[in-house]
């Protein structure tokens, strides 16, 4: 009795291997011949020299050197039914067809982690129709030469990404992947330090207001001497101050710790918020996480990487409290052997308690906030427009606009903390000569002499930068992708 179905198959692969065969043998007895074939297909695998190779020995059961029709018919078998298998393990709503979530929590699962784009390019190269899903027919027809013998979403993954990294003279190009996110790191680094160096100085003036312990304005008024305070505001003394020590190069004394730190601060904390969220999520035991747990992601990973780079974070600041004009190695050298001698290593983590009470919340509120901020506007513009949230972009000047100012809201709730903890890290230096027991002690001392406004001096600086540097880190963060290729 006749099976439509199976007829249907067999004539399926049968034109296939006729399509491959471009010499009418019925036989493909080289690589090259492969290679011609898959050319005819338009398939990609033909300019990749070191996968065609797996793949023409997978088939060639017989390890004769020649594909027959038998062993071509028996391979499509056999990798048709593992990726059915596999495509009816990722079709979690069961519906015959794979979305990209399906696909996305798929990789995710097998820890895999990929670039919004890369995914973007991974599914549109199967999605043929273009109609947001990919049918069994679609992922069979793309994935059939997959060089694996036991195929799994990973090796999906990796295989799309090898066969699509080829060179002008078909080579792979090694570790796409790796050279990405190096080169994205990189890229961020970059605009890190040259953000950093040009609000170089509005961090120099905020150090310098949070060290001084002058009357303010206010407290002047209340002692009977608001002519004397009004004559030269603190802000206007300290930029006097800064430039007498050595004109505008005083304005960047402490800037070289600041960039150094740039490269392991960053990877640490993204490192850490990246794995914060996959194990809450793991946690949870869903791949969605809420706000509140991204904010807890975002307070670890700030969290942990304050604690990593504190003992530069507190030499920058003695640095910048020390009279001088340079911040040559002479007096980084001197002013490290200083605060070794004064109390060994414990002397680079003092005030590290209140960092971390001021660097959770604030990570939490910048990164949380941002993403609150972002996720709100795609899902108000997709419900605008009737599209899915995937489909929407955000214009860049949002981008710009959600960073600054989740970065002043979170800096302004937490600066208190900041400013006792700087006072804490600079204490008997220059600038700052008075000294303190403890956390307690600085408070005590700054609102007993200064007022609660006194917690907030330097403020205004600091706030004055952040838009600045917004700005800056993210066109230097383009173009430096532009300039290396990203």
């Amino acid at each position: 009795m006749n099976d439509p179905q199976r007829e249907h198959r067999d004539a399926r692969i049968r034109h296939l291997f006729n399509t491959l065969d471009t010499r009418a043998q019925n036989k493909i007895c080289s690589i090259d011949d492969l290679r011609q074939g898959l050319r005819e297909l338009g398939h990609p695998l033909e300019a990749a020299d070191t996968l065609l190779q797996e793949v023409f020995d997978h088939i060639d059961s017989g390890q004769d050197g020649v594909i027959t029709f038998q062993e071509f018919k028996d391979f499509v078998l056999e990798t048709e039914d593992k990726l059915r298998r596999l495509f009816q393990q990722i079709d979690v709503l069961n519906q015959g067809r794979l979305k990209k979530f399906e696909i996305q929590r798929a990789l995710h699962k097998a820890g895999v982690h990929h670039t919004d784009a890369r995914m973007n390019h991974f599914f549109e190269a199967m999605d043929l129709n273009n109609d947001g899903y990919i049918t069994f027919e679609e992922w069979r027809d793309f994935l059939l030469f997959l060089p694996e013998r036991l195929p799994d979403v990973k090796n999906i993954f990796l295989y799309y990404n090898s066969i699509h990294q080829v060179s002008s003279e078909g080579d792979i190009l090694i570790s796409d992947e790796n050279l990405h996110h190096l080169g994205f790191f990189l890229a961020g680094g970059i605009a890190g330090a040259v953000s950093r160096t040009t609000t170089a100085p509005f961090d120099r003036l905020k150090v310098a207001l949070i060290a001084s312990t002058e009357t303010s304005l206010f407290e002047a008024a209340k002692q009977g001497r608001l002519a004397s305070g009004l004559a030269q505001t603190p802000i206007a003394r300290a930029l006097a101050d800064i430039y007498s020590q050595g004109g505008i190069r005083s304005f960047f004394v402490g800037n070289g710790l600041n960039v150094i730190k740039i490269f392991p601060e960053s990877a640490i904390k993204f490192g850490s918020y990246e794995a914060a969220k996959r194990f809450i999520a793991g946690t949870a035991g869903t791949d969605e996480l809420s706000t509140g747990s991204r904010f807890a992601a975002g307070g670890i990973a700030g969290a942990i990487s304050q604690a990593s780079v504190y003992p530069i974070d507190t030499l920058k600041f003695r640095v910048q409290c020390e009279t001088g004009s340079s911040e040559n190695g002479s007096m980084i050298r001197s002013t490290a052997v200083k605060m070794w001698n004064n109390g060994g290593m414990r002397s680079f983590y003092r005030g590290l308690p209140l960092g971390i009470i001021g660097i959770v919340p604030y990570s939490s509120i910048d990164l949380g906030t941002f993403e609150m901020l972002k996720r709100g506007y795609i899902a108000r513009k997709a419900k605008l427009l009737k599209i899915k949230e995937s489909d929407v972009d955000v214009p860049n000047y949002l981008v710009l606009t959600f960073g600054a100012s989740s970065g002043a809201f979170g800096a302004s709730l937490v600066y208190p903390l900041n400013l006792l903890r700087t006072r804490l890290q600079a204490q008997g230096t220059k600038a700052h000569p008075q000294t303190y027991t403890g956390p307690t002690d600085v408070v005590r001392k700054t609102i007993q002499k200064e007022g609660y406004r006194g917690l907030w001096k330097g403020l205004l600086p600091n706030l004055l930068k952040v838009i600045p540097s917004v700005s800056i880190s993210y066109l230097v963060y383009e173009k430096s992708k532009q300039y290396m290729g990203l």
